[in-house]
């Protein structure tokens, strides 16, 4: 194959996968929002959607229906570039980190990684700067709406992403030091393999059982970041009427809305595969059955999560932003600096 056709069927095969993704990722989305209804109607002893299609399975069709024709209300007093570019903003960055999430064992196509978008060694530490820039989104969602509750929810978005983003950074540097490589792929690879002494022989070898600590910080920082219950403070609908997207509507708003999610869904891949051992689990079968098991063990995992989110958005209440900011300076961020304080002298003893 010829240098022209090598980099089209490259081309190709990206845009395949690309699609793919992207249609995977929107049907996640819009069936987790249903799901997320659903689970908090039972939770309050309510039905939850149920009218529009079988157990409301066609909500979700219908709410993206209502989200295209609604009409768009647009204040007149906006900055309108910056107005409509921060929900475009938020979505493509939203969207943007799951290009280096690994689904899947290591299997090539031609050459092309099959189960991820693309693999980068570094692919955790893009996955930092791409979410870190979300912030921009919300900030300027805020401001350019030019009313008080937006500008309100936008400044304290701004102050608890800035906040959480440090725990949650330093609360990934164990596994980063147990590891040794940036690399998703990488990292999963190291859990592989069940623990062989103390009688252990059955547990997985995650980095779970050796970082429980950073787990803990990590996935509650990730909760503050994705502005997500009890640590909703931005959008608290008591004190700031909508937060940050009070003056949006229509499709807009719906992009907000999928940016969300998507981040959810980024934070839970994360979490599977930095603890969890991602898509290792027992692999049996046909070479297709074989193929496509750690897929499902990856999707079970990160589903686990996204029903934590959706059961902690039932149960739990909504902390002061004073107490917010308390937890994240105070508790948070020292505890994970004591877990890298402690890693690194057991590595040191036991090294």
């Amino acid at each position: 194959m010829d240098t022209a056709s090598s980099l089209g069927f490259f081309v190709m095969v990206t845009i395949i996968k690309v699609v793919v993704v992207m249609l995977v990722l929107l049907t996640v989305i819009a069936y987790l929002t249903w799901l997320e209804r659903k689970v908090v109607a039972h939770i309050q002893s309510r039905w939850g959607p149920y009218l529009t299609g079988p157990h409301g399975l066609l909500q979700p069709v219908a709410d993206g229906l209502k989200f295209l024709f609604k009409e768009d209300i647009v204040p007149l007093e906006v900055d309108r570039l910056i107005y409509w570019l921060a929900p475009f903003l938020a979505f493509t960055l939203a969207c943007l980190s799951i290009a280096v999430i690994p689904f899947g064992a290591h299997y090539q196509f031609h050459g092309h990684e099959l189960f991820q978008l693309t693999d980068l060694n570094v692919g955790l530490l893009f996955v930092f700067a791409v979410t870190s820039l979300g912030v921009y989104s919300i900030a300027l969602a805020g401001w350019s709406s030019n009313s008080k509750y937006p500008l309100l929810g936008g400044l304290r978005s701004s102050a608890q992403m800035i906040s959480y983003e440090i725990s949650l950074s330093l609360a990934v540097i164990g596994v980063l030091m147990i590891s040794g490589t940036l690399s998703l792929r990488g990292i999963v690879e190291q859990q592989a393999g069940l623990w062989e002494s103390g009688g252990l022989g059955i547990l997985p070898h995650w980095n779970l059982f050796l970082q429980p600590v950073g787990f803990i910080c990590y996935f509650t920082a990730a909760v503050a970041e994705t502005n997500r219950v009890p640590f909703d403070l931005p959008e608290g609908e008591t004190e700031l009427v909508g937060g940050f997207h009070t003056e949006y509507s229509s499709f807009k708003f719906a992009l907000f809305f999928l940016s969300e999610y998507a981040n959810m869904i980024t934070v839970s891949c994360l979490a599977t595969l930095l603890f969890f051992g991602g898509w290792l689990g027992p692999v049996f079968g046909p070479g297709w059955l074989r193929l496509l098991l750690p897929v499902l063990w990856f999707f079970l995992k990160v589903f686990c999560f996204l029903f934590f989110y959706i059961w902690m958005r039932g149960t739990l209440p909504r902390f002061r932003y004073d107490q917010l900011m308390a937890f994240g300076w105070k508790f948070l961020l020292p505890l994970a600096l004591l877990n890298i304080l402690v890693t690194g002298l057991i590595m040191t003893w036991v090294g």
